[in-house]
């Protein structure tokens, strides 16, 4: 992201009408609140429309300041996640000759990433991880390992389906939190979620137990902000995730069963005139012995807009240049991989 988007912004206040005023100074938590998301969770049937706005408020709250949220009581499943960290165990475990069969194509954004791939920021070496992207309307027949790993597709599909509903209301609610009058029409920009010309991707992420050797300064995944509107993360048992405070310090995020940890991207954070902060955050080296043999993994739900979306300020303050969505998701994924999404 450009350097001089990356501030700590304003963190909203809420009068007894539930409007926000960005007037207030900023705040310095220290720490990603965890909220309970059960008013507008996946498995609720009836959806109580008092109980949303006091839930889009501590949204925002929280992406105003440290940019990250554990949500609780999200609706998505959880043996639908173990199912999927087990699928991708068995991918990743393949030789790897035959994973590059799947390897990801230089023009799209679907299949194998090889250790070291990608890199994230340049004063790193490749990082120590491997991925599976699934993006859906990049897929072919050929780039899903339907021999090898029978039940990947399905379940793959599967959880990027309920991620997408997720991110859906989640954005929903910080629209609402954010006083944007027509909501339908941010919402109507994410629209093409994995059917059509829009670069969301989920993503299995492994990371290897460490090497014997490494490069000098090599992590598991460098210091970096991600591109686009928010990110969903599930992570396995093992730490490792670290986010920068508001003090600009590295904290630890540690797994928590049962949540799913949601950040915003550079994307989003230049939509609402840094309103809403793209916080970097990282992935170290294990500290112990033990830690070093054990391999972490976690998968991530990368939600960007349409690509035909041209990203304005949403208060009219024209903070930043207009661009469309894909345009600069290409601009990012060249700098990480040396080609087009």
């Amino acid at each position: 992201m450009d350097p001089d988007t990356h501030n700590n912004g304003h963190i909203p206040t809420t009068d007894k009408n539930g409007h926000v005023s960005w007037d207030a100074d900023t705040e310095d938590h220290g720490h990603i609140p965890i909220i309970d998301f059960s008013p507008y969770s996946l498995l609720k049937e009836a959806v109580d429309q008092e109980e949303l706005s006091p839930l889009a408020t501590q949204l925002v709250q929280a992406f105003s300041t440290v940019g990250f949220v554990y949500l609780r009581n999200h609706g998505i499943p959880a043996p639908l996640v173990s199912r999927m960290f087990e699928t991708a165990d068995k991918f990743f475990a393949l030789p790897e000759e035959v994973k590059e069969k799947f390897s990801r194509p230089a023009d799209k954004s679907h299949g194998w990433v090889c250790l070291e791939r990608e890199r994230v920021t340049m004063e790193r070496p490749g990082d120590l991880k491997e991925a599976f992207n699934v993006r859906p309307p990049h897929a072919t027949e050929k780039l899903w390992p339907s021999e090898e790993v029978p039940e990947f597709q399905q379940r793959s599909l599967l959880l990027y389906d309920k991620c997408r509903q997720l991110s859906l209301r989640i954005l929903e609610l910080m629209a609402r939190g954010l006083n944007i009058q027509d909501m339908s029409s941010l919402l109507s920009m994410h629209s093409m979620m994995g059917t059509g010309p829009n670069g969301s991707l989920m993503r299995p992420l492994r990371y290897p137990p460490v090497p014997d050797q490494i490069k000098d300064n090599q992590i598991r995944c460098g210091e970096h902000t991600d591109y686009g509107s928010i990110t969903l993360l599930f992570q396995d048992s093992v730490p490792g995730l670290e986010v920068q405070s508001c003090e600009g310090k590295y904290v630890p995020a540690p797994p928590i069963p049962n949540t799913v940890v949601v950040n915003i991207g550079d994307l989003m954070q230049r939509w609402t005139a840094d309103k809403l902060v793209s916080t970097m955050h990282r992935v170290l080296l294990p500290k112990t012995e033990a830690g070093l043999k054990r391999h972490r993994r976690s998968i991530a739900f990368f939600v960007h807009p349409n690509e035909d979306t041209v990203i304005a300020s949403l208060d009219g303050s024209n903070k930043y240049p207009s661009i469309k969505a894909g345009r600069y998701l290409d601009d990012r994924l060249t700098a990480t991989y040396g080609g087009k999404s």
